[in-house]
C-alpha cells in the first residue's frame, strides 16, 4: 500500500449526520423559492470549507460567497481565492462578523444580483419582490453570526462547535429580505487528508473525528511551513522535531503544562495548541494554497 493509499484510507472517514442528509433533501424541495444563496466559507480554509457538489442542490441560483473570519486569515493568500471566485464569475464579500460586519456592502450584492428579476417585474406593473436567500455552508463557519448581524437580534442560537443548527428555518431580516437557514453541511466522506485534517484544525467537524494528535501535528507543521514566526512568538520554538512528541515536551516546559514530578502534561499542551486555533489567538494565516 503506498502513501497515498493510506492517507486516503486514513481520511476516508464516514461523517454524515441525519441532519444533513435531511437538510439536503429539504433544500433541494424548497429550492424553487430561493432567489440567490448566501455561501458562508472560512477565510482562514476556503477550499476545504467550500461545498464540492453545492450545485448539485441549489440548482442555478445566483450566489454570493462570503468569506468570513477575514480578520483571521493570511490576507495575501485569501485574497487570491477570492480572486479565483471572482474570475469564475461569482460575487464575493469579506467579512469579519464578530467585529466589524458591513451589512450595506452584502445587501448592495444582494439588490445587484435581484435587479433583473426585479426589473422584470417592474415591465409587468409588479412590485418589487421580497428576496429570498439560501444562508448554507459547512458546520461553524459563521452562518448563524451572519444571520444575527443581519437580523440585527439573536435570531439563531450561535455556539462555537459544529452542529449547531439542526432544521430549515425562515428568518425575516427586515421587509425586503428574508433568510432561510440550515444546518451545516459536508460531504459523505472525507476523502483528502488535507481538507479533513484542515476541517479538523479550525473545529468544522468534531475534534473525536480524527485522532487530536494528528491534527495538533499538522497545525504545528503548517505553521512551520509557512509561519515560523508564529512558532517562534507563540511556541518559542523554531522548528518541528521528527518525534512531534519531543515538539509537545519543549513546548510544555516552556508554556508551564506540568503536572506532578515535574513532567509534561501533553493533553494540555495539545488543548492549549487547539484552543489557540479556536479562540483565534493564532491570526494571520492561511492553510489552503493555490
Amino acid at each position: 500500500m503506498n502513501n497515498e493509499e493510506k492517507n486516503l484510507q486514513k481520511t476516508n472517514i464516514n461523517w454524515y449526520p441525519g441532519h444533513m442528509a435531511k437538510a439536503k433533501r429539504l433544500i433541494k424541495e424548497n429550492i424553487n423559492l430561493i432567489d440567490l444563496v448566501y455561501e458562508v466559507i472560512d477565510a482562514r480554509i476556503p477550499y476545504s470549507t467550500s461545498i464540492p457538489n453545492i450545485d448539485e442542490f441549489i440548482s442555478e441560483k445566483p450566489r454570493i460567497i462570503i468569506f468570513n473570519k477575514f480578520d483571521l486569515c493570511d490576507s495575501n493568500e485569501t485574497n487570491k481565492w477570492i480572486k479565483l471566485y471572482e474570475e469564475k464569475g461569482y460575487k464575493t464579500i469579506a467579512l469579519d462578523l464578530e467585529h466589524t460586519f458591513n451589512m450595506s456592502k452584502l445587501i448592495s450584492l444582494t439588490e445587484e444580483l435581484m435587479k433583473d428579476i426585479n426589473d422584470k417585474r417592474n415591465e409587468k406593473g409588479l412590485l418589487k419582490r421580497k428576496t429570498r436567500v439560501l444562508v448554507v455552508g459547512v458546520p461553524n463557519v459563521g452562518k448563524s453570526t451572519l444571520i444575527n448581524r443581519l437580523a440585527g437580534k439573536k435570531a439563531v442560537n450561535v455556539g462555537n462547535r459544529p452542529g449547531i443548527t439542526k432544521e430549515l428555518n425562515w428568518i425575516r431580516i427586515n421587509e425586503s429580505i428574508e433568510l432561510l437557514d440550515t444546518p451545516g453541511i459536508l460531504w459523505p466522506k472525507l476523502v483528502e487528508e488535507n481538507v479533513a485534517l484542515n476541517l479538523a484544525a479550525f473545529t468544522a467537524i468534531k475534534e473525536e473525528i480524527l485522532p487530536i494528535y494528528d491534527v495538533c501535528e499538522y497545525i504545528l507543521r503548517k505553521l512551520a511551513e509557512n509561519y515560523p514566526n508564529i512558532l517562534v512568538e507563540r511556541y518559542k520554538i523554531d522548528k518541528i522535531n521528527d518525534d512531534f512528541t519531543e515538539t509537545l515536551e519543549i513546548i510544555g516546559r516552556k508554556r508551564g503544562c506540568l503536572i506532578k514530578g515535574n513532567e509534561v502534561d501533553y493533553d494540555k499542551v495539545i488543548n492549549l495548541i487547539m484552543s489557540d486555533i479556536k479562540q483565534g489567538v493564532i491570526k494571520g494565516v492561511t492553510f489552503d494554497r493555490l
